[in-house]
C-alpha cells in the first residue's frame, strides 16, 4: 500500500486584477478542461468528460509576483505541435523548435511554463498534458523518494539527464519526470501538487526527509509539507 496518493495539481496566479480568470482560461484551453468557479470566486480546472478526479487543476490566487524560473511545468501535446491555440488564450512563446529542441516552450499569462510537443507517432489521438516535470538538482534520488512514498517505480533511459515515475498511487498523467539542472531550488515553486495520505503520519513523512512547513490549523484543514529538494506539497486527509 502507498504511503500517500496523488490527489491534485495547484498553479498560483499573482492576483492582479483579472489574472487569475486570464490565467485559468489559458490552462483550461492547453488541457482542455472546463474552468470552474466556485462560491469564494475561486477558479478551478474540472476533470475532462470522463477523465479521472485527480486532473482537477486549481488555480490558486497568491500576492507576490511570479520570481525566476518554474521549476516544475507541464508537457502537452497538441495537434500538428502548433501552439496557436495557446496563443490565442494569452500565452506567450519563450523559444520555438530549433537544433536542440524539437517543442516550444511556452508562458502562461503570468509567466508559469508549459512546453508544447506534437502528437507521439506511435498515437497521434493521445492528445492532452502527458507529462509533469519536476527541476531536480539530484534526479534519481528524488524519484525514488516520490516513489517509495507512492508506489510507483522509477526508470531511465542510458545518458538521458531525467528520469520518471510510471505508476504513483492517483497520478492522473503518463509519466512523472525528474529532469537534472545545476542549480538548486531558492524560491517557491508557482506549480505545486497536493497529496492525499493513505497509509503514512505526518510524522512519518516527516523521519523519510520531508519539512513540515506550515501544521494543519483552523484556516486550512491540510499540512504544507516540502520534499527532500524543498518542492512544496499538501498533504490532506
Amino acid at each position: 500500500m502507498p504511503d500517500v496518493a496523488f490527489k491534485y495539481l495547484c498553479i498560483d496566479v499573482t492576483a492582479d486584477d483579472g489574472r487569475p480568470a486570464a490565467v485559468a482560461a489559458f490552462w483550461g484551453t492547453a488541457l482542455d478542461q472546463p474552468v470552474v468557479t466556485d462560491g469564494d470566486g475561486n477558479a478551478y480546472l474540472g476533470p475532462p468528460a470522463g477523465g479521472p478526479k485527480e486532473r482537477t487543476i486549481w488555480i490558486n490566487a497568491v500576492p507576490e509576483a511570479l520570481a525566476g524560473k518554474s521549476r516544475v511545468h507541464l508537457d502537452v501535446r497538441v495537434a500538428d505541435g502548433d501552439p496557436a491555440a495557446l496563443l490565442a488564450a494569452g500565452g506567450t512563446i519563450e523559444r520555438a523548435p530549433d537544433d536542440e529542441i524539437q517543442w516550444h516552450i511556452a508562458h502562461d499569462p503570468d509567466g508559469v511554463a508549459v512546453c508544447v510537443f506534437g502528437p507521439h507517432p506511435a498515437d497521434p489521438t493521445a492528445l492532452g498534458p502527458f507529462e509533469l516535470v519536476v527541476d531536480a538538482v539530484d534526479p534519481q534520488a528524488i524519484a525514488m523518494w516520490w516513489a517509495e512514498r507512492t508506489g510507483g517505480n522509477v526508470g531511465s533511459r542510458e545518458g538521458a539527464p531525467f528520469v520518471w515515475i510510471a505508476g504513483a498511487a492517483g497520478f492522473p498523467f503518463m509519466f512523472w519526470v525528474f529532469h537534472h539542472v545545476p542549480e538548486p531550488k531558492t524560491v517557491k515553486n508557482r506549480v505545486h501538487w497536493d497529496v492525499r495520505l493513505v497509509d503514512a503520519t505526518i510524522d512519518g513523512l516527516v523521519a523519510s526527509g520531508a519539512t513540515l512547513l506550515r501544521p494543519k490549523a483552523d484556516e486550512i484543514h491540510w499540512w504544507v509539507m516540502a520534499d527532500p529538494e524543498g518542492n512544496e506539497f499538501c498533504a490532506f486527509e
